[in-house]
């Protein structure tokens, strides 16, 4: 089993080259992004050959959320990233409204060759443990991107009482966003800090039963992004609005530390 290693540009400062060549010399594997704007696209190609990097094209539905689902992952397929993580439909949607969205969505990508992940994420038709199981069972071809920490701060929970919900997602996840929520807000200060060693195990707890999920189903990669986000997801002093920790170090230390972790993942 492989693991690549993906930054996200969300946080990130400096030219569009800048952030690349950092990317690239921190010994990540990939990219994870909103697809560019046409005028950028030629460039950014050129960028991901120049340093051999992967990527991950970052979507998200809004006005008519099936047209622009099928709009968008049509745009991000023309750069042929290895998957498209999307955000989508809305958590206020009744069900029969989601159920709609989703059946359009799965035609959609019956059409395009790249493999797509619905993130969970507040906010978002996947807002919860629950309201995304409904989903799953609803439509078995549907993938996820497993960013759990959203579920934690909805539930207050590390989702002791969602087993079998976090179960089926865990079997349709392809790809791990890795960051760790704890039981008010959907980021830890610092995941290297003692006081959220708790929040932490779960959640590697988790992403250890995804890589698992992967080898079971004869995959042989797991695609991870330590993605932690800049203010206000990174927690900052009041007044001055000083972050309280370096955002390139806490996703830098959160994939280095997982990467050693995932070398002692037991696939038998």
């Amino acid at each position: 089993m492989e693991l690549k290693l993906f930054k996200a540009l969300w946080g990130m400062t400096g030219s569009l080259e800048e952030q690349i060549e950092r990317i690239a010399e921190a010994g990540y594997d990939g990219v994870e992004c909103l697809v560019p704007d046409k005028e950028d696209v030629p460039r950014f190609r050129r960028l991901l050959e120049r340093y051999g990097l992967d990527y991950i094209a970052m979507m998200y539905t809004d006005g008519d959320h099936a047209a622009t689902f099928r709009d968008r992952l049509n745009r991000a397929c023309e750069l042929e990233p290895l998957k498209v993580n999307s955000h989508s439909a809305k958590d206020w949607m009744p069900f029969d409204e989601q159920r709609a969205f989703f059946e359009q969505a799965m035609k959609a990508e019956r059409d395009v060759p790249i493999p797509v992940a619905h993130e969970t994420h507040r906010n978002r038709a996947t807002y919860s443990a629950w309201s995304t199981a409904a989903l799953l069972k609803e439509f078995p071809e549907m993938k996820l991107t497993a960013d759990f920490s959203h579920w934690v701060v909805v539930s207050e929970t590390l989702l002791e009482d969602q087993r079998a919900n976090v179960e089926l997602a865990i079997s349709r996840t392809i790809h791990i966003h890795g960051r760790v929520g704890f039981r008010h807000g959907p980021q830890v200060p610092d995941p290297a800090a003692p006081e959220y060693a708790q929040e932490r195990e779960a959640h590697e707890a988790w992403w250890d039963e995804i890589c698992r999920s992967h080898y079971a189903r004869g995959e042989r990669i797991v695609t991870f992004d330590p993605e932690f986000g800049p203010p206000k997801y990174l927690h900052t002093l009041p007044y001055t609005g000083q972050p309280l920790a370096d955002l390139w170090q806490v996703c830098k230390w959160m994939g280095d530390a997982y990467r050693d972790r995932f070398r002692r993942i037991r696939w038998e």
